[in-house]
């Protein structure tokens, strides 16, 4: 049954699935539906700014194609007319793409990434980009092109990062779906900071293309939004292999119906991922989670992984792909980078091919235990962050639990080293702190299987409903 739109309910705040099925059975347009997120985005951002190049009237021909295919009795794809924020690393064509620093402030690409040519193939709608630290560089989302982005549940304290604009401008009703990318967290813990869902996937779920670094198995394109489902429903369209692509996973189906009996599923449950120090508000607030899992009917059992080295060969291979990708722009214009890209530069000038050797092996241990720990377990759950999010000003917090930290992403290691492991991992929404401010929990699974950890997670999602929950500025 179609979904009526009730009078009440704003369009800006429907799931993305429920606004396809209202596009393509002609209950509402595809201008009706852009217009109503320009106006949001027009309203709200002022207040955070998420959104930093915005492309309206490139947005009203996309959905103008959309609604003339289907008064022609034709689906442009499973997005159908859905508008979609692009992260301001990924190169859109025609669209300015800065990457956050004042390198690229005018920079214009002439090609769409394999990731935002995928969406608008399916139908999305192309709005504009979402704003991010400089080239990615951590998880505090401010540059010197257009300034910091806020959390829309405190404007006073970070939404997290890289994708920080993508997860704001979700969180606020200004885009149903929104690409972005991860490292070291990038789309789990601003996912976290602002209540909404990302999904790191397996290496090479998402084909990577253009790419400084072909083989590089840190760094992957990921989806995000507020729902689970709707995810799944980006997924469905952007992890088809391609045959530029160095790294291509088996094709695997998001179509499946996320719905499922988690009764005797085993997992794990984590509080610290291997003896990392967490803010004790972290720990309250995601307390219940055990008892979730157990109301689930989940086999749970609370058991640390060992991540032994999985720091130091991530800090290695990390400060070499910066080496490589940023040495020669480096050289040429210095005082163009900030204190945290020059320090992770600077790191790599001092790597040398033992550094590199060491990095390889402890990473192959680190997978290999990690293996060895799926054969005991379907999942393994932990939190997302160490920290809630912090002052906006702040960079990067310098203790957490009372232990100082030592650099700008030691605070993240909490998810990088899920990263080194090479596993789908996503975010989801779980609790609010005593402040008000959200919390995720981080699902973690067997390499591979990124459909098994979406409906872990839908299953955890629908427990809760804590993704309901929107920001009192955004309504």
């Amino acid at each position: 049954m179609s979904p009526e739109i009730a009078p009440d309910q704003d369009l800006v705040f429907r799931t993305a699935r429920e606004l396809v099925l209202l596009m393509v059975t002609r209950q509402v347009s595809a201008r009706e539906v852009l217009e109503a997120h320009l106006e949001q985005i027009e309203r709200v951002n002022p207040t955070v700014n998420a959104v930093v190049t915005l492309v309206p009237e490139h947005a009203r021909e996309m959905a103008a194609r959309a609604d003339a295919s289907i008064a022609r009795g034709v689906r442009l794809g499973p997005l159908h007319g859905l508008p979609v924020l692009h992260k301001d690393l990924a190169a859109t064509k025609g669209i300015r793409t800065t990457q956050g620093s004042p390198i690229f402030q005018e920079d214009v690409p002439a090609h769409n990434t394999l990731v935002v040519q995928r969406l608008i193939d399916a139908g999305a709608v192309t709005m504009g980009k979402t704003n991010t630290p400089e080239f990615g560089t951590g998880s505090q989302t401010y540059n010197r092109v257009f300034g910091v982005t806020r959390n829309p549940y405190d404007t006073s304290v970070t939404c997290g990062g890289s994708s920080g604009g993508a997860a704001v401008a979700l969180a606020c009703g200004m885009a149903p779906i929104a690409d972005g990318s991860d490292m070291a967290g990038s789309l789990r813990n601003p996912a976290s900071f602002c209540n909404v869902v990302g999904l790191r996937p397996s290496i090479g779920r998402v084909p990577a293309w253009p790419s400084p670094q072909t083989h590089f198995t840190l760094a992957t394109y990921g989806a995000m939004a507020r729902t689970v489902g709707d995810v799944a429903l980006q997924m469905q369209v952007i992890t088809r292999p391609d045959h530029r692509a160095a790294l291509n996973a088996p094709v695997v189906d998001f179509t499946q119906p996320l719905e499922c009996d988690m009764a005797g599923t085993r997992v794990a449950w984590s509080t610290t991922l291997d003896g990392l120090p967490v803010d004790a508000r972290i720990t309250e607030t995601l307390a219940p989670a055990a008892r979730v899992l157990e109301d689930l009917g989940c086999r749970l059992e609370e058991r640390e992984p060992d991540f032994s080295g999985a720091d130091e060969a991530f800090s290695i291979l990390r400060a070499a792909y910066y080496r490589q990708a940023y040495k020669q722009l480096y050289e040429e214009r210095p005082q163009d980078f900030n204190d945290e890209t020059s320090w992770e530069i600077e790191q790599g000038f001092a790597l040398t091919i033992d550094d590199l050797g060491r990095a390889e092996l402890l990473r192959s241990q680190v997978y290999d235990r990690m293996y060895a720990f799926f054969d005991d377990h379907r999942f393994l759950v932990a939190p997302v962050t160490q920290v809630p999010p912090f002052d906006v000003h702040q960079h990067w917090p310098e203790r957490v639990a009372g232990v100082e930290q030592t650099s700008y992403r030691e605070w993240m290691r909490i998810c990088s080293r899920v990263t080194l492991a090479g596993l789908p991992a996503v975010s989801v929404p779980f609790g609010f702190t005593s402040e008000g401010l959200p919390t995720g929990l981080q699902v973690i699974g067997r390499q591979g299987d990124d459909p098994g950890v979406l409906r872990m997670a839908a299953a955890l999602e629908a427990a809760t409903g804590t993704w309901r929950r929107h920001p009192r500025i955004a309504q």
